[in-house]
């Protein structure tokens, strides 16, 4: 059994690594102190078994395209009084071999047998492949 888990999250408002990566570096999600983050409405129950070493796993135009590594989980009230949680990102964004995913609301658990490899060193370097292209690929197990 593993130790740890993962989430994984479809990423809304962003249709690409790049763009996630652009906003937030522009400061839109960031915490107090610099670091990346996203705002969820809901507590992670399995908190202990993300901070043992789980990622987000980010999914764009149904394909799981790259993962964070989770730092720690902030409670942070919204303007409307509402306690929510931060989840507390590592700058920096790891691309991964992509994987399709259905379309699926909020977020997820992604056990660590689940979640698809990080890309070499050589390959996160690689331009990102149209989302039909990179989909159709994998789902020949060709990616």
């Amino acid at each position: 059994m593993d130790k740890f888990t993962h989430l994984i999250k479809l990423s809304v408002g962003t249709d690409s690594v790049e763009s996630l990566s652009a906003w937030q570096d522009s400061g839109a999600a960031q915490t107090t102190d610099g670091l990346p983050c996203h705002v969820t409405r809901m507590w992670p129950k399995r908190e202990a078994e993300i901070l043992a070493g789980g990622s987000i796993y980010w999914v764009f135009q149904g394909l799981v395209q790259c993962r964070q590594p989770i730092l720690r989980l902030d409670r942070v009230t919204g303007s409307d009084g509402i306690e929510r949680c931060a989840i507390v990102l590592q700058p920096g964004l790891i691309r991964v071999a992509p994987a399709p995913r259905r379309p699926f609301q909020g977020w997820r658990y992604l056990a660590p047998s689940d979640a698809p490899p990080d890309l070499s060193k050589t390959r996160q370097r690689e331009q990102e492949l149209p989302p039909e292209l990179a989909g159709a690929l994998a789902e020949i197990g060709v990616l």
